[in-house]
């Protein structure tokens, strides 16, 4: 299927900015063979920030970031891909980061140091406004660390003004229930989350740690959307294993890349899949030219989610051969899936 170009902002000459982005932006400190820690950027929104710019998504990052070296270069990178900052002056507060120990299955596991960050420096209000300010804004997306309960006064009640907005919510579970001290209150903080979004991507980890009962994760996501009625779009990811993408009327779909892929790391590579969704979805919205988004999700059809699963999992696949988050570009996710296509033919 082809797209037509995402539009164009008249007075920057980019791309409109269709999508903003709150959470946390830092620096992952990956543990080496040699026992060195080598810096890379990192945090879930700030690498979906980027892959949705690098798909042609104009892209809003509403956090602050830190005067201190890192930030500059966290700065730096999301200028490069395209991305745009709400908050282009920078405060004092330090960079978040993150020690990453990588099994041998590329896998990692996180140990963060997250207080008195830069990227904590935010109220609701803030957000509000900044989104106010973005006449072609489509979707809203958040997750990660900040569905952290000590962070919901800065980001429940921004959901919640954007759905009252209809505008697209999209929540990245992503659950880190290793590094919260409370777990009952943070899984209840994810509800809430959840109970604003329109669409959810979860890990079949992440449907365990939400408490969602059964024996397998299509069962579990069954119960999610019970839970949460609202919600029209589950993308679930199974690792090497897959990922189906699941609508409230019923329409499943699943797929698996059909091709040996040389991993380098598992970093970012839900990022580039949500990343690739979304991107997928807002140019079917623009060639629909569906005035809004929340709605052209609710009557979706079997072929625009098989299409957008596909190109979803190109993205995630591309991903973990360039290693440390590396996310594609558009023209490269639709070279990519086409070879696919005629390999399986």
């Amino acid at each position: 299927m082809a797209f037509a170009p995402f539009p164009v902002d008249a007075p920057s000459g980019g791309p409109a900015i269709q999508a903003a982005v709150a959470g946390e932006a830092l620096i992952d400190l990956i543990a080496q063979p040699d026992g060195r820690y080598l810096p890379c950027f990192g945090g879930a929104p700030f690498n979906l920030s980027r892959a949705l710019s690098r798909q042609g998504v104009g892209t809003h990052y509403l956090n602050p970031l830190s005067t201190d070296r890192f930030g500059r270069q966290l700065a730096g990178r999301l200028a490069a891909d395209g991305v745009r900052l709400s908050r282009p002056e920078p405060v004092q507060a330090v960079t978040s980061l993150a020690v990453v120990e990588v099994d041998a299955q590329g896998h990692p596991a996180y140990a963060f140091y997250r207080d008195g960050v830069a990227d904590r420096e935010v109220e609701a209000q803030t957000l509000i406004e900044d989104c106010r300010r973005l006449p072609e804004l489509r979707l809203v997306c958040t997750g990660a660390l900040a569905l952290d309960a000590r962070d919901a006064d800065r980001y429940l009640p921004w959901l919640a003004a954007q759905r009252a907005e209809r505008r697209c919510v999209v929540v990245d579970a992503n659950l880190r229930p290793s590094v919260m001290p409370h777990l009952d209150a943070y899984r209840a903080s994810v509800h809430r989350a959840l109970a604003l979004a329109d669409v959810v991507k979860v890990s079949d980890e992440d449907l365990l740690h939400l408490g969602m009962p059964g024996d397998d994760p299509l069962i579990r996501c069954g119960h999610l959307l019970d839970a949460h009625p609202q919600i029209s779009l589950i993308a679930l990811t199974l690792g090497e294993e897959g990922a189906w993408l699941l609508h409230r009327n019923g329409i499943h779909c699943f797929h698996k890349e059909s091709r040996r892929l040389k991993v380098v790391d598992t970093v970012g590579a839900g990022d580039s899949f949500l990343a690739g969704l979304l991107a997928h979805l807002l140019c079917q919205a623009q060639m629909a030219r569906a005035a809004n988004l929340v709605e052209m999700l609710e009557n979706l059809l079997y072929h625009s989610c098989d299409q957008a699963l596909r190109h979803a999992v190109g993205s995630a696949s591309l991903c973990v051969q360039a290693g440390g988050a590396g996310a594609p570009t558009w023209q490269e996710v639709r070279e990519w899936v086409g070879r696919g296509e005629r390999f399986v033919a």
